[in-house]
């Protein structure tokens, strides 16, 4: 079957959770904890390309304990929400650059490439089932769509897996960070790095991520909630967060992030926010950013606001940046003008209450 043609087998749950139940999970979601009826499943093998797309029952996944995913940890995966606007109607925010991105991680950890056309689809035939899951506009509340890809073939061997399998589930999420817009504190990984040159850290695998954890851990024990990486070589530049890349406001006007070098996560929300920064005639300066230049940037008044920005999160200020030896910036630390202004236009688009000049949503469901 050519990856081109391909038809969707929908199998409804004959269990879905009762309405009542859905809608006390919808009053206070908790992220990434509970999930909703259906799943879906694309397969690829060697002989017949993606094939067999279907929605089904959300479930355990069958699994060999010789698959590959188990062993060689070929897995990718990508992250997108489903908004419900005013009018009830069910959008997506740019689907098309996380699927190019997902076929620029598949590369990387040599998988085959999932089409832009099945990425899209995929999103529209499971909210088609579970568009009951996407709850109401309010609170920043939204459906959390993780599509993911695991090589599937069972063998012992360091070699591409010949098969693969394509799956999407979501979870309805609200706010991030719980504690609202408020700056977080972020610890300066020293002794760890989230990945090398020529690594894996342009790609959005599982082993960047464990990676962070004990990093993570080890802010978390210091009163932080995010970590941030200085670059494997030189242990002096900064790159990005756990899961999430950072910006810089200086005093002048202009505006930082670090430069991608494929090391850093092509972030679509980062492409989005320099986007919007530069539609108001902000310069935006993609390059080294060394942390001495923060530190000093920080404590001079050089440096007036620092966000972080993701998927997950959206834009979230950021407040003091602590490690085993020092401690940068102010413990009382408000959100900055540009932080709020853009989160706020963002959110906007997303929700359908601020134009979407450049064409960034896309319509799962009327």
């Amino acid at each position: 079957m050519a990856d081109q043609h391909y038809e969707w087998t929908v199998v409804q749950s004959t269990k879905p959770l009762a309405d009542a139940d859905r809608e006390a999970i919808l009053a206070n979601p908790v992220f990434g904890t509970k999930f909703t009826d259906h799943q879906v499943i694309v397969t690829w093998t060697e002989e017949l390309g993606w094939h067999d797309a279907r929605v089904e029952p959300y479930g355990p996944i069958m699994m060999d304990p010789a698959a590959a995913v188990l062993h060689y940890g070929q897995e990718i995966f990508e992250g997108i929400k489903a908004y419900r606007h005013q009018d009830g109607s069910i959008w997506t925010f740019r689907p098309t650059a996380n699927a190019q991105r997902l076929q620029r991680s598949a590369h990387r950890m040599a998988l085959p490439e999932v089409p832009v056309e099945i990425f899209v689809e995929s999103l529209r035939q499971l909210i088609a089932v579970d568009g009951a899951w996407v709850p109401q506009p309010v609170n920043e509340k939204t459906l959390y769509i993780r599509p993911f890809e695991i090589a599937a073939e069972t063998f012992l061997g360091v070699r591409p897996a010949a098969r693969a399998e394509y799956r999407v589930i979501a979870s309805p999420v609200g706010p991030y960070f719980t504690g609202g817009l408020k700056p977080v504190k972020i610890w300066i990984a020293l002794d760890s790095s989230r990945a090398g040159k020529h690594g894996t850290g342009e790609a959005k695998t599982g082993g960047n991520y464990a990676a962070s954890l004990l990093a993570q851990s080890e802010g978390y024990e210091n009163g932080c909630s995010q970590v941030m990486f200085l670059d494997a070589e030189t242990g002096t530049h900064i790159e990005e967060l756990g899961g999430m890349n950072l910006f810089f406001v200086y005093a002048d006007g202009h505006v930082a992030t670090p430069s991608l070098d494929g090391n850093i996560l092509r972030g679509i929300t980062r492409d989005s926010v320099i986007t919007l920064i530069r539609d108001r005639g902000i310069t935006v300066e993609e390059r080294l950013i060394s942390l001495d230049e923060v530190r000093e940037g920080i404590n001079s008044g050089a440096i007036i606001e620092v966000f972080a920005c993701g998927t997950a999160a959206v834009i979230t200020p950021v407040g003091q940046l602590k490690s085993r030896l020092e401690v940068i910036g102010a413990e009382d630390q408000q959100p900055g003008e540009l932080t709020t202004s853009l989160r706020a236009e963002l959110t906007g688009i997303q929700y359908g209450t601020v134009a979407d000049r450049h064409g960034w949503m896309h319509k799962l469901a009327d």
